[in-house]
């Protein structure tokens, strides 16, 4: 029953696609509102189909229908269920299932907004795309990843997710948010597309696309920041981004977009950037598609690369078709692209904004170089090779350096031309701040030209971002800090705490192998580390040897090595004692060989660990606030009922700007 549910759900989003792409061409063509008001059906047709089919496939995982191959190769009677549900998604099958079940809540999304807008030439071509992009992925579960495959004969059970995936419950939220930032970004994709298609290039499109975008930024900010926790909860080397191949193909299109909400306020202010926006967007979806294939392809050696398919060159090959197609319509547009406005002064707003992008692009050209680049090379010689952290960050992290700066300086410019009183009245609190910082970070022992640059960078942009939310409050108390202006700035902060926690981890972190017998101590980086005793337990998910381990006289923690259910595979879990100031983390390296043996204890003590996670919830809160206008932000029409002339801009205001308008900014995770 699971596979015919599932079945009839794939054919219903495939048909919904597919009709509502037929439907919308043939009303454009012929001009009929009705028939485009008609795309309303196919829309919730597209959920009904994405709704049932997960659901059956959710109910197949719950009750251990074995009969599907799915299920058989990732379910497992002795899982608990929370990772028996996350498995739904641990796979390739799964995941392309996930995504097509977020793509059609986007599109209905779309539809609810636009309700009203349906005969509208734009959104009927957004309407297109999206329903072109949903039928790719419900054409690839209709072919190469079924995930309603019967088997003849079905085993009496499975062998479960991967060990690394029933570790942590941090598994069942780091995918989703992840998807629903790759999948958000086909919203604005969309609108873009069709501004190009029906010519409609002005700024119309942007102002209703830039929630949308913030949105799946947020969604795509918060994934990073939890796949980041779930690799320092579970893979127990001690740190938080690897530079891992597939972590990287999940950082590119962050940062396209990260570029891409920054320079859309150039456009939108002064009519600049057409190209470098529409290239962005275009890019920053690309890069969505570019990263499920690197991920789901099996052509890289990763931790999160669990399954390779005959998927990789179809997806390869809807990239290259994205591509291809997006290029071909700039081009075609090109002459209306054409800016009216042009930077007047490099020191300005829209001057830092170009820096800000120029470093944004190297740095996501440094992480594409660094990821493909093994795979070129084993494609052209058959040499296999390998880049690693070292690269990256020495290619990274001036450009992080230089994006702090930016962040600093940047808030505190007006549009189109700075004066140095201006630039020292808005600058000279913050720049106190960054002083006294450095001074205090050196008195509590702070050494490093790298680090210390770093913090008094972080101060400085830190600064710049609380004086604009003082002033925020001043004006409109606590609702100030709804809007893009200050919920920006509250992104900042995130940003600058993990920008902080990152510089302090790779200057001041220090760690030890100790061996220990029962009631013996030993001492690492000022703390106390004894080595109580050690147990063994099974439950009916896994098997674990623990070790009890008092840190500092106090609390008793449980580094372990388990093996679970139907796995040969053991699996190190760490058990990290987390503080405001500092963590200790422990990870068990060998067990005792006998009774009252040793144990080989790995102990890393890191400062601010916890401010990396703090500094990811604040850039979440904080993308959300930015994606709902302010008090005083004028109400008007829709942008998108109405074509947009070619060639115009927004209205210079007479005013110079006395406050800076500030926007999201981004730094190096």
């Amino acid at each position: 029953m699971n596979a015919a549910f599932g079945r009839a759900g794939v054919v219903l989003g495939f048909v919904a696609a597919l009709g509502g792409i037929v439907t919308i061409a043939l009303g454009l063509s012929g001009g009929r509102a009705g028939l485009l008001r008609q795309v309303r059906t196919y829309v919730w047709m597209l959920l009904a189909g994405a709704v049932l089919a997960f659901a059956a496939m959710e109910r197949a995982v719950v009750t251990r229908d074995f009969t599907l191959s799915y299920v058989a190769k990732v379910g497992s009677s002795r899982t608990p269920r929370l990772f028996n549900i996350a498995s739904t998604w641990s796979a390739l099958e799964g995941s392309i299932l996930l995504w097509a079940l977020l793509l059609a809540g986007y599109t209905v999304a779309v539809r609810v907004k636009f309700r009203r807008r349906l005969d509208d030439p734009l959104v009927a071509w957004a309407l297109i795309v999206m329903f072109a992009v949903s039928a790719f992925f419900f054409g690839l579960m209709l072919g190469p990843t079924n995930p309603f495959r019967t088997l003849t004969n079905p085993p009496l059970d499975g062998p479960g997710p991967n060990p690394l995936l029933q570790n942590h419950v941090l598994v069942a939220f780091h995918p989703p948010m992840l998807y629903l930032g790759f999948v958000g970004f086909t919203v604005p994709f969309a609108f873009a597309v069709a501004a190009l298609v029906t010519g409609r290039v002005g700024e119309g499109w942007l102002l209703e696309t830039r929630r949308w975008t913030i949105i799946a930024w947020g969604f795509l900010s918060a994934g990073l920041v939890l796949g980041a926790w779930w690799s320092y909860e579970v893979l127990g080397w001690g740190g938080f981004w690897a530079w891992d191949p597939v972590e990287n193909a999940s950082l590119l299109p962050w940062l396209t977009g990260t570029a891409y909400i920054h320079s859309v306020m150039v456009q939108e202010r002064r009519g600049m950037l057409r190209v470098w926006n529409l290239s962005l967007l275009c890019a920053t979806f690309s890069l969505t598609i570019l990263g499920t294939f690197l991920t789901r392809s099996g052509v890289l050696n990763s931790v999160h690369s669990f399954s390779a398919s005959t998927v990789g060159p179809l997806l390869l090959g809807f990239f290259a078709l994205i591509v291809v197609v997006t290029v071909g319509l700039i081009a075609w547009r090109g002459d209306r692209l054409r800016a009216p406005g042009r930077i007047d002064s490099p020191v300005s707003r829209e001057g830092a904004f170009l820096a800000n992008n120029l470093l944004f692009a190297a740095f996501a050209f440094v992480v594409l170089l660094g990821t493909v680049f093994p795979l070129i090379v084993e494609a052209v010689n058959g040499n296999r090779l390998s880049v690693g952290a070292p690269y990256f960050n020495r290619m990274t992290m001036p450009i992080g350096v230089a994006l702090l700066f930016i962040m600093a300086v940047a808030p505190a410019l007006p549009w189109r031309k700075a004066s140095m009183e201006t630039l020292s009245q808005r600058l000279l609190w913050p720049a106190w701040g960054a002083v006294g910082t450095v001074v205090v970070a050196v008195a509590l022992g702070a050494r490093g030209l790298v680090p210390l640059v770093a913090f008094a960078l972080a101060a400085f942009a830190a600064g710049a971002s609380l004086r604009q939310l003082v002033l925020a409050t001043r004006r409109q108390g606590w609702r100030g800090l709804v809007g893009r202006t200050n919920g920006g700035m509250i992104v900042h902060l995130g940003v600058i705490m993990i920008a902080v926690t990152v510089a302090a981890n790779s200057s001041y972190t220090r760690e030890a192998e100790v061996r220990l017998a029962p009631g013996q101590r030993r001492t690492v980086a000022g703390h106390t580390v004894e080595f109580v005793s050690f147990r063994e337990r099974a439950t009916k998910a896994a098997f674990a040897r623990e070790a009890l381990v008092r840190v500092d006289g106090g609390r008793i923690y449980t580094p372990a090595l388990k093996k679970f259910a139907n796995s040969v595979q053991e699996v190190g879990t760490p058990s990290v004692r987390s503080g405001l100031t500092e963590n200790v983390f422990l990870a068990l390296r060998e067990p005792p060989r006998g009774p009252g043996g040793t144990i080989l204890l790995r102990v890393i003590v890191q400062p601010l660990i916890v401010w990396l996670w703090t500094g990811g919830a604040v850039i979440f809160g904080g993308s959300f606030l930015a994606a709902f206008p302010g008090r005083r932000r004028r109400r008007g029409t829709d942008p998108a009922s109405a074509p947009v002339p070619t060639g115009t801009s927004p209205p210079l205001d007479p005013d110079p700007d006395p406050e800076p308008e500030p926007v999201l900014a981004g730094s190096a995770p």
